[in-house]
Protein backbone atom coordinates (compact mmCIF):
# COMPACT_ATOMS: atom_id res chain seq x y z
CA UNK A 1 0.00 0.00 0.00
CA UNK A 2 2.94 2.31 0.63
CA UNK A 3 4.11 1.81 -2.94
CA UNK A 4 1.03 3.49 -4.47
CA UNK A 5 1.28 6.95 -5.96
CA UNK A 6 -0.54 10.02 -4.64
CA UNK A 7 -0.94 8.41 -1.21
CA UNK A 8 -1.53 10.52 1.89
CA UNK A 9 -1.73 8.93 5.36
CA UNK A 10 -3.80 10.53 8.15
CA UNK A 11 -2.08 9.38 11.32
CA UNK A 12 -4.83 10.58 13.69
CA UNK A 13 -7.51 8.63 11.83
CA UNK A 14 -5.41 5.60 10.92
CA UNK A 15 -6.25 5.61 7.23
CA UNK A 16 -4.67 6.44 3.88
CA UNK A 17 -6.07 8.48 0.97
CA UNK A 18 -5.21 7.48 -2.61
CA UNK A 19 -6.60 7.70 -6.11
CA UNK A 20 -8.18 4.76 -7.90
CA UNK A 21 -6.19 4.16 -11.15
CA UNK A 22 -9.27 2.98 -13.09
CA UNK A 23 -11.98 5.46 -12.10
CA UNK A 24 -9.59 8.26 -10.94
CA UNK A 25 -11.73 8.75 -7.86
CA UNK A 26 -10.44 9.43 -4.37
CA UNK A 27 -10.81 6.57 -1.94
CA UNK A 28 -9.72 5.88 1.64
CA UNK A 29 -8.45 2.64 3.17
CA UNK A 30 -7.74 1.66 6.75
CA UNK A 31 -4.09 1.23 7.71
CA UNK A 32 -3.23 -1.69 9.97
CA UNK A 33 -1.22 -0.77 13.01
CA UNK A 34 -1.42 0.10 16.68
CA UNK A 35 -4.12 2.77 16.84
CA UNK A 36 -5.30 4.67 19.89
CA UNK A 37 -7.28 2.35 22.19
CA UNK A 38 -6.86 -0.46 19.68
CA UNK A 39 -8.62 -3.78 20.41
CA UNK A 40 -7.74 -7.09 18.75
CA UNK A 41 -10.81 -8.99 17.56
CA UNK A 42 -9.85 -12.61 18.12
CA UNK A 43 -13.41 -13.85 17.24
CA UNK A 44 -13.50 -12.17 13.83
CA UNK A 45 -13.12 -15.38 11.79
CA UNK A 46 -15.63 -17.35 13.87
CA UNK A 47 -19.21 -17.76 12.62
CA UNK A 48 -21.09 -16.33 15.58
CA UNK A 49 -23.78 -14.51 13.60
CA UNK A 50 -23.86 -10.93 12.42
CA UNK A 51 -24.36 -8.38 15.18
CA UNK A 52 -26.19 -5.15 14.40
CA UNK A 53 -24.00 -3.04 16.77
CA UNK A 54 -20.58 -1.84 15.55
CA UNK A 55 -17.78 0.15 17.12
CA UNK A 56 -16.72 3.17 15.03
CA UNK A 57 -13.50 5.07 15.71
CA UNK A 58 -12.75 8.70 14.82
CA UNK A 59 -9.74 10.89 15.51
CA UNK A 60 -7.29 9.59 18.15
CA UNK A 61 -9.16 8.15 21.17
CA UNK A 62 -12.76 9.15 20.27
CA UNK A 63 -14.92 6.10 19.66
CA UNK A 64 -18.64 5.34 19.64
CA UNK A 65 -21.15 2.50 19.24
CA UNK A 66 -23.57 2.72 16.27
CA UNK A 67 -26.45 0.59 15.04
CA UNK A 68 -26.63 -0.87 11.56
CA UNK A 69 -30.25 -0.08 10.73
CA UNK A 70 -29.90 -0.63 6.99
CA UNK A 71 -28.38 -4.14 7.35
CA UNK A 72 -25.19 -3.24 5.48
CA UNK A 73 -22.51 -5.89 5.06
CA UNK A 74 -19.68 -4.30 7.01
CA UNK A 75 -16.32 -5.59 8.10
CA UNK A 76 -13.42 -4.18 10.09
CA UNK A 77 -11.70 -1.32 8.22
CA UNK A 78 -14.71 -0.09 6.21
CA UNK A 79 -15.24 3.69 6.06
CA UNK A 80 -18.83 4.67 6.79
CA UNK A 81 -20.99 7.77 7.20
CA UNK A 82 -22.74 7.92 10.58
CA UNK A 83 -25.31 10.11 12.28
CA UNK A 84 -24.18 13.29 14.03
CA UNK A 85 -25.77 16.47 15.35
CA UNK A 86 -25.97 18.37 13.13
CA UNK A 87 -25.12 16.68 9.83
CA UNK A 88 -23.14 13.48 9.50
CA UNK A 89 -19.63 12.31 10.35
CA UNK A 90 -17.14 9.94 8.72
CA UNK A 91 -15.59 7.07 10.73
CA UNK A 92 -13.90 3.68 10.40
CA UNK A 93 -15.32 0.34 11.63
CA UNK A 94 -12.94 -0.89 14.35
CA UNK A 95 -14.80 -3.78 16.01
CA UNK A 96 -17.53 -6.25 14.98
CA UNK A 97 -19.28 -9.36 16.31
CA UNK A 98 -19.44 -10.50 19.91
CA UNK A 99 -16.41 -8.45 20.90
CA UNK A 100 -18.55 -5.29 20.71
CA UNK A 101 -20.61 -6.42 23.72
CA UNK A 102 -17.43 -7.16 25.71
CA UNK A 103 -16.04 -3.75 24.85
CA UNK A 104 -19.27 -2.03 25.94
CA UNK A 105 -18.99 -3.68 29.36
CA UNK A 106 -15.35 -2.66 29.59
CA UNK A 107 -16.05 1.06 29.05
CA UNK A 108 -19.24 0.92 31.16
CA UNK A 109 -21.59 1.80 28.30
CA UNK A 110 -25.23 1.26 29.33
CA UNK A 111 -27.46 0.64 26.31
CA UNK A 112 -30.59 1.25 28.38
CA UNK A 113 -29.63 4.83 29.21
CA UNK A 114 -28.20 5.84 25.84
CA UNK A 115 -29.67 5.42 22.39
CA UNK A 116 -27.57 4.10 19.56
CA UNK A 117 -26.95 6.42 16.65
CA UNK A 118 -27.40 5.16 13.09
CA UNK A 119 -25.01 4.09 10.36
CA UNK A 120 -26.21 5.70 7.13
CA UNK A 121 -24.09 4.20 4.37
CA UNK A 122 -20.60 3.43 3.22
CA UNK A 123 -18.61 6.54 2.42
CA UNK A 124 -18.79 7.75 -1.17
CA UNK A 125 -15.92 9.49 -3.08
CA UNK A 126 -17.59 12.85 -2.51
CA UNK A 127 -17.72 12.22 1.29
CA UNK A 128 -14.07 11.13 1.35
CA UNK A 129 -12.92 14.19 -0.62
CA UNK A 130 -14.69 16.58 1.76
CA UNK A 131 -13.38 14.62 4.76
CA UNK A 132 -9.79 14.95 3.52
CA UNK A 133 -10.21 18.73 3.08
CA UNK A 134 -11.47 19.11 6.66
CA UNK A 135 -8.55 17.07 8.06
CA UNK A 136 -6.08 19.40 6.28
CA UNK A 137 -7.57 22.44 8.10
CA UNK A 138 -7.22 21.07 11.65
CA UNK A 139 -3.63 22.10 12.40
CA UNK A 140 -3.95 25.67 11.12
CA UNK A 141 -7.23 26.06 13.02
CA UNK A 142 -5.56 24.96 16.27
CA UNK A 143 -2.73 27.50 15.88
CA UNK A 144 -5.13 30.36 15.12
CA UNK A 145 -7.41 29.46 18.04
CA UNK A 146 -4.43 29.56 20.43
CA UNK A 147 -3.65 33.09 19.26
CA UNK A 148 -7.25 34.16 19.87
CA UNK A 149 -7.30 32.73 23.42
CA UNK A 150 -4.04 34.50 24.30
CA UNK A 151 -5.39 37.80 22.96
CA UNK A 152 -8.52 37.41 25.14
CA UNK A 153 -6.36 36.66 28.20
CA UNK A 154 -7.96 33.29 28.99
CA UNK A 155 -5.99 30.89 31.21
CA UNK A 156 -6.52 27.81 29.04
CA UNK A 157 -4.69 25.72 26.46
CA UNK A 158 -6.26 24.32 23.29
CA UNK A 159 -4.68 20.93 22.78
CA UNK A 160 -6.42 19.55 19.70
CA UNK A 161 -9.07 20.36 17.07
CA UNK A 162 -11.26 17.77 15.29
CA UNK A 163 -13.43 18.66 12.31
CA UNK A 164 -16.61 16.78 11.51
CA UNK A 165 -16.72 14.82 8.25
CA UNK A 166 -19.07 17.27 6.51
CA UNK A 167 -17.06 20.30 7.79
CA UNK A 168 -20.08 21.85 9.53
CA UNK A 169 -18.88 21.53 13.11
CA UNK A 170 -15.51 21.33 14.92
CA UNK A 171 -14.65 20.11 18.43
CA UNK A 172 -12.05 22.14 20.36
CA UNK A 173 -10.32 20.16 23.17
CA UNK A 174 -8.88 22.41 25.87
CA UNK A 175 -7.10 22.07 29.24
CA UNK A 176 -7.76 24.42 32.16
CA UNK A 177 -7.17 24.24 35.90
CA UNK A 178 -10.12 26.47 36.79
CA UNK A 179 -13.57 27.15 35.39
CA UNK A 180 -13.46 29.52 32.41
CA UNK A 181 -16.16 31.60 30.80
CA UNK A 182 -15.48 31.02 27.07
CA UNK A 183 -18.73 32.45 25.67
CA UNK A 184 -16.80 35.32 24.05
CA UNK A 185 -14.27 32.84 22.68
CA UNK A 186 -17.01 30.81 20.93
CA UNK A 187 -18.28 33.93 19.14
CA UNK A 188 -14.78 34.79 17.89
CA UNK A 189 -14.12 31.21 16.70
CA UNK A 190 -17.50 30.96 14.92
CA UNK A 191 -16.92 34.27 13.09
CA UNK A 192 -13.34 33.34 12.21
CA UNK A 193 -13.89 29.80 10.80
CA UNK A 194 -17.62 29.95 9.83
CA UNK A 195 -18.43 26.71 11.64
CA UNK A 196 -20.35 25.50 14.65
CA UNK A 197 -18.07 25.33 17.71
CA UNK A 198 -18.16 22.70 20.46
CA UNK A 199 -15.80 23.07 23.47
CA UNK A 200 -14.77 19.94 25.39
CA UNK A 201 -12.54 19.99 28.46
CA UNK A 202 -10.04 17.18 28.97
CA UNK A 203 -7.37 16.41 31.55
CA UNK A 204 -3.61 16.20 31.23
CA UNK A 205 -3.69 12.39 31.01
CA UNK A 206 -6.35 12.47 28.29
CA UNK A 207 -4.30 14.96 26.30
CA UNK A 208 -1.25 12.67 26.46
CA UNK A 209 -3.46 9.80 25.29
CA UNK A 210 -4.74 11.77 22.31
CA UNK A 211 -1.26 12.89 21.25
CA UNK A 212 0.49 9.58 22.04
CA UNK A 213 4.15 8.84 22.54
CA UNK A 214 6.73 6.43 23.98
CA UNK A 215 7.03 5.93 27.74
CA UNK A 216 10.12 5.38 29.88
CA UNK A 217 9.64 1.59 29.59
CA UNK A 218 10.12 1.76 25.81
CA UNK A 219 6.50 0.93 24.95
CA UNK A 220 3.63 3.10 23.76
CA UNK A 221 1.75 5.08 26.39
CA UNK A 222 -0.89 3.05 28.22
CA UNK A 223 -3.35 5.95 28.03
CA UNK A 224 -3.19 5.87 24.22
CA UNK A 225 -3.37 2.08 23.76
CA UNK A 226 -5.71 0.45 26.30
CA UNK A 227 -6.43 2.60 29.40
CA UNK A 228 -9.92 4.12 29.27
CA UNK A 229 -10.67 4.94 32.92
CA UNK A 230 -8.15 7.19 34.64
CA UNK A 231 -7.85 6.50 38.38
CA UNK A 232 -6.18 8.99 40.73
CA UNK A 233 -2.59 8.09 41.61
CA UNK A 234 -0.98 9.15 44.92
CA UNK A 235 2.49 8.89 46.41
CA UNK A 236 1.28 6.17 48.80
CA UNK A 237 1.46 3.74 45.88
CA UNK A 238 5.18 4.49 45.56
CA UNK A 239 5.74 4.13 49.34
CA UNK A 240 4.08 0.70 49.45
CA UNK A 241 6.43 -0.47 46.68
CA UNK A 242 9.47 1.20 48.36
CA UNK A 243 10.23 3.38 45.33
CA UNK A 244 12.30 6.52 45.76
CA UNK A 245 10.14 9.62 45.63
CA UNK A 246 11.95 11.20 42.70
CA UNK A 247 9.47 13.42 40.82
CA UNK A 248 11.48 13.24 37.58
CA UNK A 249 11.18 9.43 37.44
CA UNK A 250 7.68 9.09 38.85
CA UNK A 251 6.08 11.64 36.50
CA UNK A 252 4.92 10.71 33.01
CA UNK A 253 4.68 12.75 29.82
CA UNK A 254 1.50 14.40 31.06
CA UNK A 255 3.34 15.84 34.09
CA UNK A 256 1.29 13.74 36.53
CA UNK A 257 2.22 10.56 38.42
CA UNK A 258 2.46 7.52 36.16
CA UNK A 259 -0.65 5.38 35.90
CA UNK A 260 1.43 2.20 36.11
CA UNK A 261 2.15 2.87 39.81
CA UNK A 262 -1.33 1.51 40.56
CA UNK A 263 -0.88 -1.72 38.61
CA UNK A 264 0.96 -3.72 41.34
CA UNK A 265 -0.07 -1.90 44.52
CA UNK A 266 -2.63 -4.54 45.52
CA UNK A 267 -0.11 -7.39 45.34
CA UNK A 268 2.38 -5.44 47.47
CA UNK A 269 -0.27 -4.66 50.09
CA UNK A 270 -1.32 -8.33 50.31
CA UNK A 271 2.29 -9.49 50.68
CA UNK A 272 2.99 -6.98 53.47
CA UNK A 273 0.31 -8.47 55.70
CA UNK A 274 2.69 -11.29 56.76
CA UNK A 275 5.51 -8.90 57.71
CA UNK A 276 5.88 -7.90 61.40
CA UNK A 277 5.50 -4.23 62.31
CA UNK A 278 8.72 -2.96 63.89
CA UNK A 279 8.31 -0.04 66.27
CA UNK A 280 11.72 -0.49 67.97
CA UNK A 281 15.13 -1.73 66.80
CA UNK A 282 16.22 -5.31 67.47
CA UNK A 283 18.58 -5.81 70.46
CA UNK A 284 21.41 -8.37 70.47
CA UNK A 285 24.46 -8.89 72.65
CA UNK A 286 26.69 -7.60 69.84
CA UNK A 287 24.86 -4.42 68.80
CA UNK A 288 21.52 -2.76 68.13
CA UNK A 289 20.11 -3.28 64.63
CA UNK A 290 17.77 -0.95 62.73
CA UNK A 291 15.50 -1.87 59.82
CA UNK A 292 16.84 -0.53 56.49
CA UNK A 293 14.78 -2.27 53.80
CA UNK A 294 12.63 -5.33 53.20
CA UNK A 295 12.18 -7.54 50.16
CA UNK A 296 8.51 -8.39 50.02
CA UNK A 297 8.56 -11.20 47.46
CA UNK A 298 11.69 -12.90 48.90
CA UNK A 299 10.31 -12.47 52.44
CA UNK A 300 13.58 -11.00 53.75
CA UNK A 301 14.38 -8.04 56.00
CA UNK A 302 17.72 -6.18 56.07
CA UNK A 303 19.08 -4.58 59.26
CA UNK A 304 22.04 -2.25 59.90
CA UNK A 305 23.97 -1.45 63.07
CA UNK A 306 23.55 2.28 62.45
CA UNK A 307 20.30 4.08 61.61
CA UNK A 308 19.85 5.45 58.10
CA UNK A 309 23.01 3.77 56.78
CA UNK A 310 24.12 0.51 55.18
CA UNK A 311 26.94 -0.31 57.64
CA UNK A 312 27.17 -3.97 58.78
CA UNK A 313 24.15 -4.95 56.72
CA UNK A 314 22.60 -8.28 57.74
CA UNK A 315 19.68 -9.88 55.86
CA UNK A 316 17.46 -12.35 57.72
CA UNK A 317 14.14 -14.05 56.90
CA UNK A 318 10.85 -12.80 58.29
CA UNK A 319 10.48 -15.75 60.71
CA UNK A 320 13.88 -14.99 62.30
CA UNK A 321 12.96 -11.31 62.73
CA UNK A 322 9.71 -12.30 64.43
CA UNK A 323 11.66 -14.68 66.72
CA UNK A 324 14.13 -11.97 67.79
CA UNK A 325 11.24 -9.58 68.50
CA UNK A 326 9.63 -12.20 70.76
CA UNK A 327 12.92 -12.66 72.69
CA UNK A 328 13.38 -8.91 73.15
CA UNK A 329 9.89 -8.60 74.64
CA UNK A 330 10.94 -11.13 77.29
CA UNK A 331 14.15 -9.19 77.97
CA UNK A 332 16.45 -11.75 76.33
CA UNK A 333 19.14 -10.64 73.89
CA UNK A 334 20.35 -13.29 71.44
CA UNK A 335 24.05 -13.58 70.70
CA UNK A 336 23.68 -12.96 66.99
CA UNK A 337 20.99 -11.55 64.78
CA UNK A 338 21.35 -14.29 62.18
CA UNK A 339 21.44 -17.94 63.27
CA UNK A 340 22.49 -19.23 59.84
CA UNK A 341 26.15 -19.51 58.86
CA UNK A 342 26.51 -18.06 55.41
CA UNK A 343 28.39 -20.19 52.95
CA UNK A 344 29.89 -18.64 49.87
CA UNK A 345 28.22 -20.30 46.93
CA UNK A 346 30.35 -20.98 43.90
CA UNK A 347 29.19 -19.30 40.72
CA UNK A 348 27.32 -21.60 38.38
CA UNK A 349 28.42 -19.74 35.29
CA UNK A 350 31.94 -18.86 34.27
CA UNK A 351 32.68 -16.66 31.31
CA UNK A 352 35.56 -18.51 29.70
CA UNK A 353 35.36 -16.93 26.25
CA UNK A 354 35.05 -13.36 27.51
CA UNK A 355 31.94 -12.34 25.56
CA UNK A 356 30.62 -10.26 28.47
CA UNK A 357 33.76 -8.14 28.71
CA UNK A 358 33.37 -4.57 27.47
CA UNK A 359 37.09 -4.15 26.75
CA UNK A 360 37.50 -7.38 24.77
CA UNK A 361 38.05 -5.47 21.50
CA UNK A 362 40.61 -3.03 22.91
CA UNK A 363 44.16 -3.37 21.67
CA UNK A 364 46.42 -4.84 24.31
CA UNK A 365 49.95 -3.55 24.74
CA UNK A 366 52.61 -5.98 23.58
CA UNK A 367 54.94 -7.22 26.35
CA UNK A 368 58.43 -5.82 26.16
CA UNK A 369 61.20 -8.25 25.27
CA UNK A 370 63.47 -9.08 28.19
CA UNK A 371 67.15 -8.35 27.74
CA UNK A 372 69.59 -11.15 28.33
CA UNK A 373 71.87 -10.37 31.28
CA UNK A 374 75.53 -10.02 30.46
CA UNK A 375 77.84 -12.66 31.90
CA UNK A 376 80.32 -11.21 34.37
CA UNK A 377 83.18 -13.39 35.42
CA UNK A 378 84.06 -12.60 39.01
CA UNK A 379 86.39 -15.59 39.52
CA UNK A 380 88.84 -17.35 37.27
CA UNK A 381 86.74 -20.47 37.61
CA UNK A 382 83.87 -18.74 35.75
CA UNK A 383 85.93 -17.53 32.82
CA UNK A 384 83.72 -17.25 29.70
CA UNK A 385 86.42 -18.91 27.64
CA UNK A 386 86.26 -22.00 29.78
CA UNK A 387 83.66 -24.73 29.70
CA UNK A 388 80.17 -23.84 31.03
CA UNK A 389 77.50 -26.24 32.23
CA UNK A 390 74.55 -26.48 29.86
CA UNK A 391 70.89 -26.46 30.94
CA UNK A 392 70.31 -29.99 29.68
CA UNK A 393 73.27 -31.29 31.65
CA UNK A 394 75.57 -31.95 28.66
CA UNK A 395 78.93 -30.25 28.77
CA UNK A 396 80.04 -29.07 25.37
CA UNK A 397 83.38 -27.42 24.69
CA UNK A 398 83.06 -23.99 23.24
CA UNK A 399 85.55 -22.99 20.51
CA UNK A 400 88.29 -20.84 22.07
CA UNK A 401 89.46 -17.68 20.39
CA UNK A 402 93.25 -17.71 19.69
CA UNK A 403 95.14 -15.18 21.76
CA UNK A 404 97.57 -12.70 20.28
CA UNK A 405 101.23 -13.50 21.23
CA UNK A 406 102.90 -10.98 23.52
CA UNK A 407 106.27 -9.68 22.36
CA UNK A 408 108.93 -9.45 25.08
CA UNK A 409 111.92 -7.07 25.40
CA UNK A 410 110.77 -4.77 22.69
CA UNK A 411 111.82 -1.19 23.10
CA UNK A 412 109.39 1.43 21.95
CA UNK A 413 110.26 3.43 18.88
CA UNK A 414 111.90 6.84 19.42
CA UNK A 415 109.93 9.73 18.20
CA UNK A 416 111.75 11.68 15.55
CA UNK A 417 109.68 14.79 15.85
CA UNK A 418 108.31 16.37 18.97
CA UNK A 419 104.57 15.92 19.54
CA UNK A 420 102.65 18.78 20.98
CA UNK A 421 100.64 17.78 23.98
CA UNK A 422 96.92 18.50 23.72
CA UNK A 423 95.56 20.73 26.47
CA UNK A 424 93.66 18.77 29.10
CA UNK A 425 89.96 19.39 29.45
CA UNK A 426 88.41 20.18 32.77
CA UNK A 427 90.36 20.99 35.91
CA UNK A 428 94.15 20.65 35.77
CA UNK A 429 96.08 19.62 38.90
CA UNK A 430 98.57 22.04 40.35
CA UNK A 431 102.12 21.09 39.37
CA UNK A 432 105.35 21.95 41.10
CA UNK A 433 108.06 23.67 39.05
CA UNK A 434 110.85 21.40 37.84
CA UNK A 435 114.29 21.88 39.36
CA UNK A 436 117.02 22.75 36.89
CA UNK A 437 120.82 23.25 37.34
CA UNK A 438 120.95 26.46 35.35
CA UNK A 439 119.92 29.71 36.98
CA UNK A 440 117.21 31.65 35.24
CA UNK A 441 118.15 34.90 33.65
CA UNK A 442 116.33 38.00 34.68
CA UNK A 443 115.27 40.75 32.30
CA UNK A 444 117.01 39.35 29.29
CA UNK A 445 116.59 41.83 26.49
CA UNK A 446 115.10 40.58 23.28
CA UNK A 447 114.41 37.18 24.90
CA UNK A 448 111.47 36.38 22.65
CA UNK A 449 113.36 37.16 19.45
CA UNK A 450 114.77 34.34 17.38
CA UNK A 451 118.46 34.31 16.33
CA UNK A 452 119.12 33.97 12.64
CA UNK A 453 121.60 31.52 11.18
CA UNK A 454 124.02 34.20 10.10
CA UNK A 455 124.20 35.62 13.68
CA UNK A 456 122.18 38.76 13.00
CA UNK A 457 119.23 39.50 15.28
CA UNK A 458 116.16 40.31 13.30
CA UNK A 459 113.39 41.86 15.30
CA UNK A 460 109.78 41.29 14.32
CA UNK A 461 106.65 43.06 15.49
CA UNK A 462 104.52 41.64 18.27
CA UNK A 463 101.42 39.76 17.08
CA UNK A 464 98.37 38.62 19.06
CA UNK A 465 99.21 34.93 18.56
CA UNK A 466 102.86 35.30 19.68
CA UNK A 467 101.95 34.76 23.32
CA UNK A 468 100.23 31.46 22.57
CA UNK A 469 103.20 30.30 20.53
CA UNK A 470 105.57 31.12 23.34
CA UNK A 471 103.49 29.17 25.86
CA UNK A 472 103.46 26.15 23.57
CA UNK A 473 107.17 26.38 22.67
CA UNK A 474 108.19 26.49 26.30
CA UNK A 475 106.97 22.93 26.77
CA UNK A 476 108.96 21.59 23.77
CA UNK A 477 112.31 19.95 24.50
CA UNK A 478 115.37 21.75 23.03
CA UNK A 479 117.05 20.35 19.95
CA UNK A 480 120.75 19.47 20.53
CA UNK A 481 121.07 22.59 22.58
CA UNK A 482 121.95 23.38 26.14
CA UNK A 483 119.22 23.57 28.67
CA UNK A 484 120.81 26.75 29.95
CA UNK A 485 119.80 28.73 26.85
CA UNK A 486 116.06 28.36 27.64
CA UNK A 487 114.24 29.22 30.78
CA UNK A 488 111.27 27.05 31.67
CA UNK A 489 108.56 29.23 33.18
CA UNK A 490 106.45 28.11 36.08
CA UNK A 491 103.32 26.16 35.18
CA UNK A 492 100.28 28.18 36.15
CA UNK A 493 97.36 26.08 37.44
CA UNK A 494 93.91 26.47 35.90
CA UNK A 495 91.56 28.46 38.12
CA UNK A 496 89.10 26.26 39.97
CA UNK A 497 85.32 26.74 40.08
CA UNK A 498 84.27 29.03 42.90
CA UNK A 499 81.14 27.15 43.90
CA UNK A 500 82.93 23.79 44.47
CA UNK A 501 86.46 24.38 45.77
CA UNK A 502 88.57 21.26 46.05
CA UNK A 503 92.08 20.78 47.40
CA UNK A 504 94.69 20.38 44.65
CA UNK A 505 96.21 17.01 44.04
CA UNK A 506 99.91 16.63 44.61
CA UNK A 507 101.81 15.39 41.59
CA UNK A 508 105.41 14.30 42.04
CA UNK A 509 107.61 14.57 38.96
CA UNK A 510 110.50 12.15 38.93
CA UNK A 511 113.78 13.56 37.71
CA UNK A 512 115.64 11.67 35.10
Amino acid sequence: MNNKKNENIAVGRGCSFNEDPETHELKAESVDGCHKLHTYNWTENLENGQNHIFEIRFKNTRKGFYENVNNLSLKRGDIVAVESSPGHDIGIVSLTGDMVGRQMRTVNFDSNKFEFKKIYRKAKPYDIEKWQESIALEHSTMIRSRQITSSLGLDMKIGDVEYQGDRIKAIFYYIADTRIDFRALIKFLADEFKIRVEMKQIGARQEAGRIGGIGGCGRELCCSTWVTNFVSVTTNAARHQEILLNPQKLAGQCGKLKCCLNFEVDSYIDARKNFPKLYQPLETSDATYYLVKSDIFKREMSFSSEPNSMVNLITIPVDRAREVMFLNKKGVKPEQLSNVVEEKALPDYRNVIGDDSITRFDKKAKPKAKRKPKFKAKDDSLNPRQERPEKNGDNKKLPQRPRRPIKENVTPAVEKHPIREKPLRGRMPRQKPQKTDSKPSVNVPNADKKVAVDGVNKARPNRPNDRKRREVNNNIKPKNGDAKDKVEPKAQPKPQHKSHPRPPKKVVNKQE
